[in-house]
């Protein structure tokens, strides 16, 4: 039966809405976006509501993904880290090769009754993974950890020896392998590696400092990238294993957070990646599961064998190495998916050439698929937000002390108060550390909105000047508001930006950010404050600080913590602050040692959402109150900083409020060390205050 939808224009919306939509719905259900990718897959393919055909496109974007998810593997990895954990990340890949490779041959042989060359090529699906769930590991800046580091080259180590029993098989059964061919073999695999570890890092240096033009830069290295996956299949490898390594010779010359592999990663994550998540959906057919017991039976014993051999590895590497539970979880989660690797074999193996494996070992090879990339994403989604509260250092969370504090203004009755406020929280020790900003629309007819633009930036600087604070200006035309203030932020290099929180006509909070200012904090992991001040800064009467859990660990933690404290000073109120769990600790070790003059209060909270509901009636009209919030994925985002803008138009429509978003991951943060957590010394804690004061200053 023919797809629904076969105008190329109408399948690649289609997809576009997929790659839009399943993340947004999948994340507000706290459900690994990749998971819903492939049951997006599932449910638009010819077993699903035959919505699209996966047809030749589906093909190339989908294996362009899979190279794209390898390659950047390889070209996130710290060589340093490379060098200290290889030997260890070899035995990890030994592990995870041989337990899930031995258990699987004697189920097929035994428990399935297939033959040993039948057998060996399904222990072969079975001890080979892909590294699908890595990009959550990224969200979490734990590239460099240990166990990421022993599963990245454990994934190559399975998958390569994996790939070359399944070629031994696969010859030998066709009867063209012979010791020439195998010697063949072995010398042309050394000469491949050693001419792409010789030449690729040369002619990439060479091309891109004589070539400065971004796009034709990004061409140049996904020409290397395809060029080493072509040169790894002519050899007889797989050209996964090609993208792997191209990624880990040209490491070095592209800069980490550089625009050139902000590019490289955002096209991947935007196209590529999902389309491969998509296609490999697309050929899951769970009716099969119904349809007959023999295939059930089947499903259950390679599903189980799979996932408990992996597990079984995992939990070996902890044993030999003393790592952490959460370490283990993590392995498991990164080597437990199984899908290029898998894909290749089983296809192989039903080819009518070979005919070594029938339609069923497929069928519960796709369901394979499903199941462990389903099980891997929320194993490695829950191992790496525990692995990272468990390894971050206090110290690192440094925040960007960069120099300006830029404002926007749209309204002309916010910069008065808005203007007050940044002259507050800016660094006094910074000169020139004041920027305003106004966008004007470059569809407006009479230029109203870039007169009033004009006058509000004349007030703000006026204001300025009036506090002895020196204030610079800048004015944009544009057709995207958002994205004109995050280009100034780059512009300027400013550390935090301060908006208007989004309100009705009527002056009223809205109960939603906005779009402007969505599109805003999604365009900066700098920190970004929303403010709704009804009266001058100056005024108030009390300041309460509402703060979720573990946000001690973010890492813009105590830069956010220094522009209140700076408010603190300034006005001489009792600052408040309402907290969970150690992070009360922290805060009050901070303004003992570096602001005794701010009166301060300590509360320890149950929860964050209770916190918040109990503020909404000691809260009055002439507080401020501040509640720190993060960013959907890190380490102190709780299910509530959803509602904050709906709380806030409800509960805090009377009162001041400062909506806050940290630092975060993203951008390269500048060195300032601050006191460790506890299990340090006195005498080294003081040793890093010093460090952090003499950076300050």
């Amino acid at each position: 039966m023919p797809a629904l939808v076969t105008n190329p224009t109408w399948i690649f919306l289609v997809m576009l809405l997929i790659i839009l939509l399943a993340p947004i719905i999948f994340r507000r259900l706290h459900v690994p976006h990749i998971i819903g990718l492939i049951l997006a897959g599932v449910l638009v393919g010819q077993h699903g509501l035959n919505l699209l055909e996966r047809d030749a496109s589906f093909e190339l974007f989908g294996q362009v993904g899979i190279y794209y998810i390898m390659f950047l593997a390889g070209l996130e990895m710290d060589m340093g880290s490379f060098r200290r954990h290889g030997r260890t990340g070899a035995l990890f890949g030994l592990i995870t090769f041989l337990v899930p490779f031995l258990l699987a041959l004697g189920s097929s042989l035994w428990l399935l009754g297939y033959s040993p060359s039948t057998s060996l090529l399904i222990s072969c699906i079975l001890s080979s993974h892909t590294l699908v769930t890595y990009p959550i590991v990224g969200r979490y800046g734990l590239g460099k950890h240990p166990s990421v580091v022993w599963s990245i080259i454990a994934t190559a180590i399975a998958s390569f020896l994996a790939l070359l029993i399944m070629a031994v098989v696969v010859n030998d059964y066709k009867g063209s392998g012979g010791w020439w061919y195998w010697t063949r073999f072995a010398l042309g695999i050394v000469a491949y590696v050693v001419f792409v570890a010789y030449t690729f890092p040369k002619v990439g240096r060479w091309f891109l400092r004589r070539n400065e033009d971004s796009v034709t830069q990004y061409i140049f290295v996904l020409v290397l990238l395809f060029l080493s996956a072509c040169l790894a299949i002519t050899f007889g490898l797989e050209g996964l294993l090609g993208a792997f390594l191209c990624g880990l010779v040209i490491n070095r010359i592209i800069p980490h957070g550089g625009p050139l592999m902000t590019r490289i990663e955002f096209v991947g994550n935007a196209l590529f990646v999902p389309y491969f998540l998509i296609g490999v959906g697309m050929i899951i057919d769970v009716r099969v599961l119904v349809a007959d017991t023999s295939v059930l039976a089947l499903c259950a014993v390679i599903i189980g064998v799979g996932t408990l051999s992996k597990w079984l590895g995992a939990l070996l590497m902890q044993k030999l190495t003393g790592a952490a539970e959460a370490d283990r979880q993590l392995m498991f989660g990164l080597t437990n998916a199984h899908a290029a690797g898998a894909l290749a074999i089983v296809m192989i193996g039903t080819d009518p050439e070979v005919g070594l494996m029938d339609v069923e070992v497929l069928n519960a090879t796709v369901l394979l698929i499903l199941f462990s990339c389903i099980v891997s994403s929320l194993a490695t989604g829950r191992a790496a937000r525990r692995l990272a509260l468990q390894t971050t250092e206090l110290e690192r969370n440094q925040g960007s002390y960069h120099g300006k504090c830029l404002t926007a203004y749209a309204y002309p009755q916010t910069v008065d108060a808005l203007t007050q406020l940044s002259i507050m929280i800016r660094n006094p020790l910074i000169h020139d550390s004041l920027m305003g900003i106004a966008i004007a629309m470059d569809n407006d007819p009479d230029d109203s909105v870039l007169v009033q633009g004009k006058e509000n930036l004349r007030k703000a600087k006026a204001i300025a000047a009036a506090a002895d604070v020196q204030m610079s200006t800048m004015i944009r035309v544009a057709s995207n508001v958002s994205a004109a203030i995050s280009h100034a932020m780059k512009e300027v290099d400013a550390g935090e930006v301060i908006l208007g929180l989004h309100e009705t006509a009527d002056g009223r909070p809205a109960g939603t950010l906005g779009v402007i200012s969505q599109n805003v904090l999604a365009a900066t992991h700098r920190e970004v404050i929303f403010a709704r001040l009804q009266m001058a800064p100056g005024t108030f009467r009390r300041i309460v600080v509402a703060v979720p859990p573990n946000a001690e660990y973010e890492v813009g933690f105590y830069k956010w913590l220094e522009h209140l404290c700076r408010i603190g000073e300034r006005t001489g109120q009792l600052m408040r602050f309402h907290t969970c769990g150690e992070t009360g600790t922290y805060i009050s070790d901070y303004l003992h040692r570096l602001h005794p003059a701010v009166q301060m209060e300590i509360r320890t909270e149950n929860g964050f959402g209770g916190m918040l509901v109990t503020l909404a009636s000691e809260v009055n009209a002439d507080h401020l109150l501040v509640i720190v919030t993060s960013r959907v994925g890190f380490i102190s985002y709780v299910p509530a900083h959803n509602m904050l803008p709906a709380l806030i138009a409800r509960n805090f429509s009377h009162t001041n409020v400062i909506l806050l978003y940290p630092d975060q991951f993203g951008d390269p943060q500048e060195s300032m060390s601050v006191f460790a957590p506890n299990g340090q010394s006195v005498t080294q804690r003081q040793l890093l205050f010093e460090r952090w004061l003499h950076k300050m200053s």
